[in-house]
């Protein structure tokens, strides 16, 4: 999917999706006939995968107001439109728990009203007070999981345990294997190889990854966040570094894909939802925030999309196979290997500089 503009509009049914029995209404942000421009649309900016036909379909119905959507395929790319004045017809955004950090630094979000939300209550009680952004503040989580490795397991028998799999198997995986296109989490992901955390600010272990990486680099076919997808379908990679959400969608069209967590540890994501200072339609974005809380339709959605829910009222009504996958939702004791990215402030440079250095040689 390319990232363009998708008027989202005249979709499928709704399949069965209903707010009825949610307890909630939106008629009180219904856009009216007087009302021309920004109160009868929503805009979005959305991870690709988060972009849902059925959902904006029940969001316009109930509410009267059309969704429009952009989507990007890097946090990076996301704050730099913002930075640049591109996102001012935006009233919602999909950032990652680490980027909201950076956001709320910058100025750009404004913070939530959690009076004017329903269901706050529904989350497990680890989203409620993250790290990320104390009480929920300036965001909502949406989506969450973890950092791996899928890998075609018809033509590789031993299934990789940790990421130095790639350099000790680098001859075979040459030109057949992906890493994302995501400082952080390349550069992290080898950091955390290396025996560091995933954050490091120590310059000397930063260039360690960085000279990890040079070895690779030559073996990688691109640093790549979506199109592996369709390549690895195809046969066309034996190997993909990518998020448990996308690694749970492709590994449904095709079994033979597996996913691991690497044993040294990866990192653990939230996807979230953010009004920015900027939301044209504030109205519009609290009645979305609304929508995407209520139980049964997180439950829907998780189903639908594959991803994993932070609803703990909305998990229970899952289907107990999907209650049990280890890829959705992994042990605690996976877990408790796992970090957060988390804003490194001026080793941020550090970081790009050598980022730089790697991609574009």
């Amino acid at each position: 999917m390319t990232n363009r503009r998708q008027f989202l509009k005249g979709v499928a049914g709704l399949s069965g999706l209903s707010l009825a029995g949610c307890g909630w209404r939106l008629a009180e942000v219904r856009a009216n006939s007087n009302t021309s421009g920004q109160r009868d649309q929503l805009y979005i900016f959305t991870w690709t995968q988060y972009t849902d036909n059925q959902l904006l379909k029940t969001f316009s119905t109930q509410t009267g107001i059309k969704v429009l959507a952009d989507v990007y395929d890097s946090n990076d790319v996301m704050l730099a439109k913002l930075q640049a004045g591109g996102g001012g017809t935006y009233s919602i955004i999909y950032p990652s728990d680490y980027m909201v950090q950076k956001m709320v630094n910058k100025g750009l979000l404004t913070e939530i009203d959690h009076d004017r939300l329903i269901g706050l209550e529904n989350l497990f009680p680890r989203f409620q007070n993250p790290s990320y952004d104390p009480n929920n503040r300036y965001s909502i989580p949406f989506n969450w999981g973890t950092t791996g490795l899928l890998y075609n397991s018809e033509k590789i028998k031993d299934a990789p345990q940790d990421w130095d799999y790639l350099w000790q198997n680098q001859k075979q995986l040459n030109q057949q294997m992906t890493l994302l296109n995501d400082v952080r989490e390349v550069m992290g992901a080898t950091l955390r190889m290396l025996g560091y955390s995933y954050n490091s600010k120590n310059e000397q272990e930063i260039k360690q990854a960085y000279d990890k990486l040079k070895v690779l680099k030559p073996a990688i076919a691109r640093f790549d966040t979506d199109a592996w997808q369709n390549q690895i379908l195809a046969g066309d990679l034996l190997l993909a570094m990518c998020y448990s959400a996308d690694a749970v969608r492709i590994s449904q069209e095709n079994p033979k894909l597996k996913y691991v967590i690497p044993r040294s540890g990866s990192s653990l994501w939230t996807d979230t939802i953010v009004i920015p200072k900027t939301a044209p339609n504030l109205a519009g974005a609290y009645a979305w925030i609304n929508m995407i809380l209520q139980p049964e339709l997180a439950a829907q959605i998780s189903q639908r999309l594959n991803i994993s829910t932070p609803n703990s009222t909305g998990f229970e009504q899952l289907p107990k196979k999907i209650q049990n996958n280890p890829n959705l939702f992994p042990s605690e004791s996976l877990l408790a290997n796992c970090e957060r990215v988390t804003p490194v402030g001026e080793f941020e440079e550090v970081y790009d500089r050598y980022w730089t250095q790697l991609t574009s040689g």
